[in-house]
């Protein structure tokens, strides 16, 4: 099988996700956990806007579900050293600006698309 070289790049990020892999490259390391949020974001973002969760409860339980389950993926999962890439802090908050951004905005493209799908739907013919 012959593997193109998007698909060579993706490897060691795939293998930690899906394994505790036990010699992990520091920046290899913390772009999985920045693209690991951004997917939680995106999830938890079509999750909150089919079932239309807002204001504060809803972004506290966003930023509670994504520092958790990141924090188990880290701590429990690849137990790695958090002192080896500046603490607990440093790995919580590695990507989740842009994930909390992501999160902000999905759940007005999922209003959106249900409108528009409700309007189709629902149109009467001429």
């Amino acid at each position: 099988m012959i593997i193109s070289d998007m698909d060579s790049s993706l490897l060691p990020l795939a293998k930690q996700i899906c394994t505790a892999y036990s010699k992990i490259v520091k920046d290899e390391f913390l772009d999985v956990i920045y693209w690991f949020r951004q997917i939680i974001a995106v999830i938890l973002g079509i999750i909150w806007g089919v079932v239309p969760l807002k204001g504060f409860v809803g972004i506290a339980v966003f930023c509670l579900i994504n520092a958790g389950v990141l924090y188990l993926y880290f701590s429990s999962f690849q137990q790695i050293d958090e002192e080896e890439y500046g603490g607990t802090w440093e790995l919580t908050k590695e990507g989740f600006m842009t994930s909390f951004a992501l999160f902000l905005v999905m759940p007005l493209a999922c209003f959106k698309l249900i409108s528009c799908l409700d309007n189709l739907l629902y149109c009467h013919p001429l």
